[in-house]
């Protein structure tokens, strides 16, 4: 006898991460290639002797943290394993079979995924030229049966980033019973002063007595912390109290927390560092552009090829040379920014491939 599962999860294709090759220089994840600041190594060190204990489920210093750091009360948050959990508790609280979560495409492989799984439908709408969100078509796209909407702002894989009014224009046309997602988990990379921080758009939004809009951020980026599984949403009372609801318990652990409080503690010193990936970012994007590549304007701690059908034959030729590049076949390369002497590598990889 075989047990019986859900017969739409057979062709529901398993998360891929970015690659790992012993040897190589990794530039598929977004990680932050330095490692964590020892003042975090220490409080991590410190949390490991008690982990025999169950963590605070709440994540009540954390969340007590955060909140004086966006200016928000605890009732507008709630904490979860990376943001990606939080994406799929979203389409959990939002969504039952006949409903239908939008997004762009490409942008982050997950919200296909964590959609698929909860059994809701996907709708995904075409990037525009330039690589950029369409918000105008992703508002045309909104169905009676629309109940979430992701945007994800800097755009995973593209870097590309929509500016304040376009979102408050794309805001204005999404119906009050919609939840809008703003994905932000690149914000600190993000150098533009007309790309609005999701936070305080949030809440001009909800002193306008629209609470439909979400902001999601993570540790895992900036702040150095992939390994540990830290992220959080911003939301609504009411949103962040169903999002509570559908959360695993426990499910970020005593160790992660410490880590995210000792990061805030090293907030300047970690933002130093941001400034500096994005200082390479620029001289990355130039050189590719001085080698013949297109790579639209990034946002993120990564730029991208979009390489079409050149995207696999890059990515092996990348491999050859022990570099690690997150490859979308068909579509584009992703290029996480690392260290001064990882990004020459990959750029010399980039130029032998374009000579």
């Amino acid at each position: 006898m075989t047990v019986r599962t859900r017969a739409d999860l057979v062709a529901l294709p398993e998360y891929v991460p970015g690659r790992t090759v012993p040897g190589a220089i990794k530039l598929a994840s977004n990680e932050v290639s330095a490692g964590p600041l020892p003042s975090v190594v220490r409080a991590i060190a410190d949390a490991a002797t008690a982990v025999n204990r169950y963590p605070d489920t709440a994540a009540t210093d954390l969340v007590a943290r955060l909140g004086d750091k966006l200016g928000v009360d605890a009732g507008h948050l709630a904490v979860g394993c990376g943001s990606v959990t939080l994406c799929q508790q979203l389409v959990q609280a939002t969504c039952a079979d006949t409903d239908e979560v939008l997004f762009a495409w490409r942008s982050f492989e997950a919200y296909p995924l964590v959609t698929a799984v909860v059994g809701a439908r996907q709708v995904k709408v075409p990037l525009a030229a330039g690589h950029a969100l369409d918000l105008d078509a992703m508002a045309d796209a909104i169905t009676p049966a629309t109940r979430l909407v992701f945007v994800c702002n800097p755009n995973n894989p593209t870097g590309t980033a929509s500016r304040r009014d376009e979102i408050e224009r794309f805001l204005e046309r999404v119906p009050s019973d919609v939840l809008v997602v703003l994905d932000e988990a690149y914000r600190e990379f993000v150098d533009d002063p007309e790309v609005p921080d999701g936070v305080e758009l949030a809440k001009e939004q909800w002193a306008a007595g629209r609470d439909n809009v979400a902001v999601l951020r993570t540790f895992s980026k900036a702040y150095g912390l992939a390994g540990l599984r830290v992220g959080y949403a911003v939301a609504s009372p009411a949103v962040a109290a169903t999002l509570r609801k559908v959360y695993v318990p426990f499910s970020v652990n005593a160790v992660a927390q410490a880590a995210a409080l000792a990061s805030l503690d090293a907030e300047d010193e970690l933002m130093a560092r941001c400034r500096a990936i994005v200082a390479e970012r620029s001289r990355v994007r130039d050189a590719l552009l001085a080698a013949g590549f297109e790579v639209p304007v990034s946002q993120a701690n990564f730029v991208w090829l979009p390489l079409g059908e050149r995207t696999a034959a890059f990515n092996e030729h990348c491999l050859e040379r022990k570099v690690v590049v997150r490859a979308f076949v068909g579509d584009g390369a992703r290029v996480t920014i690392g260290e001064p002497e990882e990004n020459d590598a990959f750029l010399a990889a980039a130029r032998a491939f374009s000579g």
